[in-house]
This record gives structure tokens, C-alpha cells and sequence, in this order.
């Protein structure tokens, strides 16, 4: 009996097998950022203030942001953003921040990076293709502890606050002229499909089960969504 080869078939098989190391790797960075952000947090008196994250509008998160080089040298890290609905978190979408100024970061490989949304304004920047913080977005180094009273006036009007952890120690750092853009590669490998990031963003997508730990931990130490 002779076996008949569809080419059509072989090529989908194919790309499955090929979609799913990938598809782990995009699991595991959404694993990754909860964690990185529930150890952050499990430390009231060096974390995010509370009623920072009671009012931020989104979070956007990038676990291992790495850099390459020595004093000058290329960045680059890839995690997830995700806003504020009526019913909790929104479902995330996928991006990449590429290049800015870490500070006392130099030299690290590895670097944890936190961005919160502070307004509208802010939030419209991550429904565009891509945007420059301190250019296009005011960006501003976030305070650490677990109120946020001591506030300067640049905190108070920036769109976007920011903090950083590397080798253990945490604190707000300004990414000036760090580029954030959409990641629609991995928003389709999350999805299975072209996504809506406004949809997304807007709580009118429904949440991967791959998110769904990373959304509970932001749920709870925001108090969204309870």
C-alpha cells in the first residue's frame, strides 16, 4: 500500500511543531513577570507603593530586560502591558522595550523592569505602534515604600512611572529615551490569532489561560478586580 504525502498538510504540521517552543518561551515570560512582581511586592518597605497601584491606569511588566556591551550597549527586553476595566485586569498584550538609560543598572545583564500608566494620556501611547519614553510619553522614576506621600511634582504629572531591579536591589529609575513597542508576534502566538490591542487593553478580549496567574497577582496587591 502506498502512502500518499499532502503537501498542505506537512507544511501545517510543520508549523506547529515549530509554533511551540515559542509558545513556551511566551508561557514562561508570563510566568516570569508574575513572579518578578509578587517578589517585589512581598517587600512592602523597598516595593511599589499601594495607592500607586490603586490608581495606575496599567502596568506594563519585562522580566530579564538584557543588556549586551559594557558601558555602551544595546538593551532590550520583551513582557507584557496590561490596563484597568470594570472587572479587574485587562487581558495582556505583548511588548518589547528596546535601548534607554538603566543608571546605576550599568554593567548588569539582567535588569526587571515595572512601568505604571498613570493616566489616559499614557494609555493611549501603548495602543500605538511604538513610542519613546521622555519624548513622546513624560516618564518618571517611581517612589519605593509603602506609601507613596513623598511624591515630587515631576511624579505627580508624568504619564508613566518606572522601577528597575537588578542583583536584588529595587528602585525607581527613569528610562529616558526607552523605546516601547507592540509585540504582534507574540500576541499571536498567545492568541492564536490577530489581536485587537485596543480590545485587548479595553477588557473586551478574554484572558489566555496562560495570563491568568499574572492577573490574579496584580489583583491582589492592587485591590482591581475585588
Amino acid at each position: 500500500m502506498r502512502l500518499r504525502v499532502y503537501p498542505t498538510l506537512v507544511l501545517a504540521l510543520l508549523s506547529a511543531t515549530a509554533a511551540l517552543p515559542a509558545a513556551e518561551a511566551d508561557n514562561r515570560r508570563l510566568a516570569d513577570a508574575a513572579s518578578m512582581f509578587k517578589e517585589i511586592m512581598d517587600t512592602p518597605d523597598r516595593s511599589i507603593p499601594r495607592d500607586l497601584l490603586k490608581s495606575a491606569q496599567c502596568a506594563v511588566l519585562v522580566p530579564g530586560m538584557k543588556k549586551a556591551g559594557l558601558i555602551i550597549g544595546a538593551k532590550y527586553g520583551r513582557g507584557f502591558a496590561t490596563c484597568r476595566t470594570p472587572k479587574g485586569w485587562s487581558a495582556p498584550v505583548a511588548m518589547r522595550i528596546e535601548g534607554g538609560s538603566v543608571g546605576f543598572q550599568i554593567g548588569a545583564s539582567e535588569t526587571d523592569i515595572i512601568l505604571l500608566v498613570m493616566n489616559k494620556r499614557g494609555m493611549d501611547r501603548l495602543l500605538s505602534s511604538k513610542f519613546t519614553l521622555g519624548a513622546e510619553a513624560s516618564v518618571a522614576a517611581g517612589p519605593v515604600g509603602r506609601e507613596s506621600q513623598a511624591q515630587t511634582d515631576v511624579t505627580m504629572r508624568a504619564e508613566i512611572l518606572s522601577w528597575s531591579r537588578s542583583r536584588g536591589v529595587f528602585a525607581g529609575i527613569a528610562l529616558q529615551g526607552a523605546t516601547l513597542r507592540a509585540d504582534s508576534d507574540t500576541d499571536r502566538a498567545l492568541y492564536g490569532k490577530e489581536l485587537n490591542r485596543a480590545d485587548a487593553l479595553n477588557g473586551k478580549v478574554d484572558t489566555p489561560p496562560a495570563a491568568a496567574v499574572l492577573l490574579s497577582t496584580l489583583s491582589r496587591y492592587s485591590g482591581v478586580g475585588k
